[in-house]
This record gives structure tokens, sequence and C-alpha cells, in this order.
């Protein structure tokens, strides 16, 4: 069964988390501390998710790595702190009525007066991790709970491990019209995206169609499928040598070893009547290279 006790490694013992196992073998991590997924195993296989082994722990403090929430605001788009304050708030765990299912765990963040000195408004934000085979799905959703209407942005800041940036590509944005955060312009996509260098900061709208990057993973053996439902954007990061040597958090060499395709909802924020509820997903599915 999951327990909220069992520490994964490259975790601090003091830092509380769920550990899921699927009958199959597949297991993932998730923190507590952000509601943050720390890896992912699919069964049979090794992690799929880069955590930075120098990131930090504490108490408002972001994890570099695994995968962020971002909520409810996306960079520096508004007064809020960077990325909101989803990502470094203590969530609390959905204890569900019935069995218990070893697999899938649900977090919970809810409006507090900490949270409305920062952004007043109340909301239930909510996150389920469930792992099974050769398949991560995440399931991010947010409800009004208040007496206004709300507005938001949201990501799952996925980061995915590479064996080396230089012979990775992602797949299934060719032609599409993104917006480049390094250049301040307008690109549009001409084939697979082929990472280099990195220093990579683009916001793509979601083709409605899987996208596929490889080889994926430490070992670079395998692919991952990246699917989405509810988010309209996807962002493709990595800071690159310079950016990634200025981070305190990351290795010089870290940005070699991941690159972030996030599921995110940027463009058009969501806005939600008192009552109302929003869902978006993100799901890997790793498969042989190819």
């Amino acid at each position: 069964a999951s327990t909220v006790s069992e520490t994964p490694h490259c975790l601090p013992a003091d830092v509380p988390a769920v550990h899921l196992r699927a009958p199959d073998g597949a297991q993932a991590s998730v923190a507590l501390h952000g509601g943050h997924v720390l890896r992912w195993v699919p069964a049979g296989g090794e992690d799929q998710l880069y955590l930075s082994p120098r990131s930090g722990y504490a108490a408002g403090q972001a994890i570099r790595g695994g995968v962020p929430v971002i909520f409810p605001q996306f960079s520096d788009r508004g007064p809020l702190p960077r990325h909101g304050f989803a990502r470094t708030r203590a969530w609390e765990r959905v204890v569900p009525t019935g069995a218990e299912d070893p697999a899938c765990v649900t977090l919970q963040l809810t409006a507090s007066p900490a949270t409305r000195q920062i952004w007043p408004q109340d909301f239930v934000l909510e996150l389920q991790v469930q792992v099974g085979g050769d398949a991560l799905t995440m399931t991010l959703s947010c409800r009004n709970t208040g007496a206004t209407q709300l507005s938001f942005q949201a990501a799952l800041h996925t980061y995915l491990r590479v064996a080396d940036l230089a012979d990775a590509t992602l797949k299934g944005l060719d032609g599409q019209t993104y917006w480049d955060a390094l250049s301040g312009t307008h690109q549009q996509q001409a084939g697979a995206i082929r990472f280099g260098a990195g220093d990579q900061d683009r916001i793509y709208p979601w083709p409605g169609s899987p996208l596929f990057l490889a080889p994926a993973g430490p070992s670079g053996g395998r692919a991952l499928r990246i699917e989405q439902q509810g988010f309209a954007d996807v962002v493709v990061w990595n800071p690159g040598a310079a950016r990634c040597a200025a981070l305190a958090d990351m290795p010089p060499d870290g940005w070699r070893q991941m690159v972030c395709v996030e599921a995110a909802q940027i463009h058009a924020p969501i806005v939600l009547a008192p009552g109302a509820r929003w869902q978006g997903v993100q799901r890997l599915v790793g498969q042989a290279a190819g």
C-alpha cells in the first residue's frame, strides 16, 4: 500500500511524501511539499523524470525538477510570485472513503489566510497522480469555492530526463507558431525540435495529437509519448549552459540531462464562475525508442 512516511531516494528523510507502487511494479513518489511529483518509474523501466541533486526542500522553496505545479500564475505574467504559490505550499492528502489504491493518490491545496494575502480568492486545487504499466497520469483540477469569479493560469512543469540533450528530439509540433520568450518574437516551428545547445523557452499551442520525445530516460533507450487534455498550451524549456550555471539548485551540466515539456494554460487564462470546476491532464507513456 502507499504510505506518506516512505522516503524515496534523493529526498531528505524529513520531507513527507507518498510512494506509489502498482502491482506490475510501476512506481511514483509525490512530495506533499508543493504537491510535487518527484519520480516516475514505469514497470520494468528507469526513472523518467529529472530531479536536480542540488534541489532544496525548505518551506517556501520550490523543488527543482520532477513536476512542479504552476498556479495561479505562469512565470512573471502578473503581479504574483513567479509561477504562483502552489509549488511552495504544503498540500494535504485526500484519504478515500473506500479501499486505497496503491497506484493512485490525490493531494489537495485549499485557500487559506496565507494564500488570500497573495491572491484574494477561495479555491480548492487537487492533483491526482496515477501509475501503471508504462504510463504516468497527472490530473490537475481547480474548483472555485468563492462567491466571485476567478481567473488563473496553470501548468504541470514536467522535467523529463534524457541521456544527452544533444541527441534528443521532440516531434509533433511541426508547423506550429510559437512564442519565443528569449527573442520576444513569434516563430514558426519547422520539423522536429532539436535541442542542440539547449537554451529554449517557447510556448506552443497544443496540436491536439501526441508529442514524442526520443530518446528519453537516463539510458536513452526509450521514447515518451506525451498527451494532454484541458490544457491549451505546451511549454518547451531548457536553460542552456549559461543560465543553468547561474541556478544555485542545478549542477552546471544539469541542462544536458533534461528538457521540460509542460502541459500549460497560459495565453487564455481559465475563468471559473462560483462553484465551477476546471480540469487538465498530462499523460506520459513510455515506449520502445524508434
